[in-house]
């Protein structure tokens, strides 16, 4: 019997998709000056958000999962870029940037800060490639439009938008005639699914998360990291033990304490998310013998206190169903001012 010449990997049971600027790096780039100084980071320079990079490491150990990064820095910052996730331990499947250089030359003004007509064909082209059963997860920012493409996205491959609203959104965005060919003609390779579960929104900016209420409740905005791993728990994507991790490695390194991630977990619960069994997951991890609680153990009153209070918590509404999203009337408010309409025009 002849041994095959090579065993493939599993197919992935689960995709994590990540913005970078705002979503894994905390990247200032509101002037000429902020940009110019991010284009010439090194790559220990640059900052990850606090959490970012043990909340993907973790949710790599489940298995059976792919990291997909696709972000609008130009492909330029690569090496770099490539360069500071393996600093940080983050190994990654697909990792896609915006040509910027080609758009210049092509004259394609609205391209270099447009996102629809960048990162919706890209992740869609990705999914053609993935097992209709994988589900998917999706990280970006409230710095441009990733509630509304990711939502649009989630939405197209589940069939709840038809061709009629996705012209008239991809129209209304500036979107260029071949990137509007590359959306449909990747949509109608998809199988009709719905695997897109969540969809998280880093609060870099700090705008209130009802801004993002239109979108349902599958968009969770966060303040941090760790309430993502809270959900990601509630949702089986996570266990106890490793939000503990992500907990202590935020305490550890970016400031953190217990007070400010109760803060944390009572905000979402504030907001109805149903995590009473992520809560009592959390509270018999930290009753039980656990070495990495020794770290944060300078405040074991809180400590006990906060635990008695996740024991505490009542039973959480279920989640409400995916609502319907009138795309049309959302990409007015999602994209800025500049991105808007194909009559839109370079300054000079």
């Amino acid at each position: 019997m002849s041994l095959p010449d090579r065993i493939d990997p599993r197919p992935p049971r689960r995709i994590y998709r990540w913005d970078l600027d705002k979503t894994y790096l905390q990247t200032d780039f509101e002037s000429l000056r902020d940009l110019f100084r991010t284009a010439f980071q090194k790559a220990h320079e640059k900052v990850a958000v606090p959490g970012a990079s043990a909340l993907i490491r973790e949710l790599a150990e489940q298995g059976d999962s792919r990291l997909c990064i696709v972000s609008g820095s130009p492909k330029q910052m690569r090496a770099v870029l490539e360069e500071k996730l393996k600093l940080d331990g983050v190994q990654w499947d697909e990792f896609v940037l915006k040509d910027n250089v080609s758009n210049l030359l092509r004259g394609r003004f609205r391209a270099l800060r447009g996102q629809v007509g960048y990162k919706l064909p890209v992740i869609l082209e990705s999914r053609i490639h993935a097992p209709v059963e994988a589900e998917e997860v999706l990280f970006g920012d409230d710095a441009e439009a990733d509630a509304f493409i990711y939502s649009l996205y989630a939405d197209l491959i589940a069939g709840r938008v038809d061709e009629r609203v996705l012209s008239q959104v991809l129209e209304a965005g500036g979107v260029y005639p071949d990137d509007v060919a590359r959306v449909h003609e990747a949509w109608k390779k998809i199988p009709v699914a719905d695997p897109v579960r969540r969809i998280f929104i880093h609060l870099d900016r700090l705008t209130p998360p009802a801004h993002f209420s239109a979108y349902g409740p599958r968009v969770v905005p966060i303040f941090n990291y760790f309430q993502a791993a809270l959900v990601l728990l509630a949702d089986g994507h996570l266990t106890a033990p490793q939000v503990l991790k992500i907990a202590v490695e935020m305490v550890q390194t970016a400031g953190h304490n217990i007070i400010t991630l109760s803060n944390s977990f009572q905000d979402l619960l504030r907001r109805g998310l149903p995590l009473q069994q992520a809560a009592i997951a959390l509270s018999q991890a930290m009753e039980g013998p656990n070495a990495l609680l020794k770290a944060m153990r300078p405040v074991p009153d809180i400590l006990a206190a906060f635990s008695k209070r996740l024991a505490a918590l009542g039973t959480q509404p279920p989640p409400p169903r995916v609502q319907a999203v009138d795309y049309v009337s959302l990409i007015s408010h999602a994209l800025p001012r500049t991105h808007k309409g194909r009559s839109t025009k370079p300054s000079t």
